[in-house]
């Protein structure tokens, strides 16, 4: 029998059992287009992190801690002076000193926010920390220097008291019970971070911290920026020889703050993210593993009900190899069927995520996701579809040309 008859002898047997076939199909179309859906999922979610991650790889945060060792001194404020002394670190960008305040009241008229957080801070605390605002603008050098009662919410606090960033601008909150201007809103940075009230810091030190904690020239935080993220190690060490000398500190483990590099610990949370994205594949091709199982069980079907025919052809002259030839064909075209049907469908799923997945982000959570489409993937997932359906009908396609007695 010809090339051409073999195929259209291999077509004719699909032809005959529609819908068994497109069953089977089916379960190829799945494992296909989910080996092209979910790498191009986690490698959007990659490339997600990775941003994120750029944006803040290059942020130092210095804050007061014990060592915990036995005579280690106990944890001690930062001060405005240590600040100041960072600020003549040749690998250093910004300093920006901060304190912070929990549990605060936040009011708005007969509306009560409860559990807001307030961070006391200078005009440059939106660079250093890579905020944007959504509504108005941050504070200036002058309304810091004169420790103006103006105020720039979070938007969980905005929402919850003014609906809308627009609508908070110009009102007057109550700060533990001091009255504020609100000049602007901050973008979601997560949840944590949204549920904050920034003001200047000497506004912080006179009407929020008062004594204690952040009175008088202390900080329990100073964030210092290095120009790259390279410069993050010379800037480390460059901040620790200063901050050494100025707390009269000769033994590293009797240290009484701490720094910790920001770049660093999301570097592993990226490590992990990878390992997910290089995991992801793998559950692909078990689905396309079992796509294979239903072409094998397909063809042993059909390979059984032909049993009759095969004898015929065998009988009138058909070789071995012909019969062989047909069951593979057949197997073949059955799976690369399903892979093609199984491409489109992983592309189209793709485009469509990637269209509709910011309307159904409430939360901001997918901020910067897009599904990134490669051709790698498709390929890889199509050749696949090919093995399994050769593999799958090697065996059937034996069982046909054995010899029955």
């Amino acid at each position: 029998m010809s090339r051409r008859g073999t195929l259209q002898s291999a077509l004719r047997g699909l032809r005959g059992h529609p819908l068994r076939s497109a069953l089977t199909m089916f379960s190829l179309v799945i494992g296909v287009s989910a080996v092209i859906l979910l790498i191009a999922c986690g490698y959007g979610v990659k490339n997600a992190v990775n941003d994120r991650v750029e944006t803040v790889a290059n942020i130092i945060a210095i804050v007061p801690a014990s060592a915990d060792i036995p005579g280690a001194p106990p944890a001690r404020n930062l001060t405005d002076a240590d600040a100041d002394a960072l600020q003549d670190a040749p690998a250093v960008a910004n300093v920006t000193p901060s304190i912070a305040s929990s549990g605060i009241v936040i009011t708005a008229g007969a509306v009560k926010f409860l559990s807001g957080n307030t961070i006391g801070t200078t005009d440059n605390w939106p660079a250093t920390n890579n905020r944007i605002l959504t509504a108005g603008t941050f504070f200036d050098q002058v309304q810091a220097r004169e420790a103006a009662r103006v105020a720039i919410l979070g938007p969980t606090i905005g929402n919850a008291l003014f609906g809308e960033p627009a609508a908070a601008l110009n009102q007057t909150v109550q700060i533990n019970h001091v009255p504020f201007r609100v000049i602007g809103v901050l973008a979601s940075y997560g949840q944590q971070q949204d549920n904050t009230a920034v003001v200047p810091l000497d506004t912080a030190r006179r009407y929020i911290v008062g004594y204690g904690q952040g009175s008088g020239n202390s900080l329990n935080l100073i964030t210092v920026q290095a120009p790259r993220q390279t410069d993050v190690p010379a800037a480390m060490a460059q901040v620790a020889h200063i901050l050494d000398e100025r707390h009269r500190i000769t033994d590293p483990q009797m240290r009484d703050y701490q720094i910790q590099s920001l770049g660093h610990r999301l570097q592993t949370f990226d490590q992990i993210v990878h390992l997910l994205v290089l995991f992801i594949p793998a559950i692909a091709v078990i689905l396309l593993i079992v796509g294979g199982l239903g072409v094998l069980n397909i063809m042993l079907a059909s390979v059984t009900e032909r049993t009759l025919e095969t004898d015929i052809e065998q009988a009138t002259g058909t070789g071995r190899r012909e019969i062989l030839k047909q069951v593979l064909i057949e197997s073949i075209v059955l799976a690369g069927l399903g892979g093609l049907l199984g491409i489109g469908v992983g592309v189209a799923m793709t485009f469509i995520i990637r269209a509709f997945a910011p309307t159904f982000d409430r939360s901001g959570a997918l901020a910067g996701f897009t599904p990134v489409l490669s051709i790698e993937p498709v390929v890889v997932a199509f050749v696949i579809s090919l093995i399994i359906g050769l593999v799958a009908g090697s065996y059937p396609a034996y069982r046909a040309t054995r010899p029955r007695i």
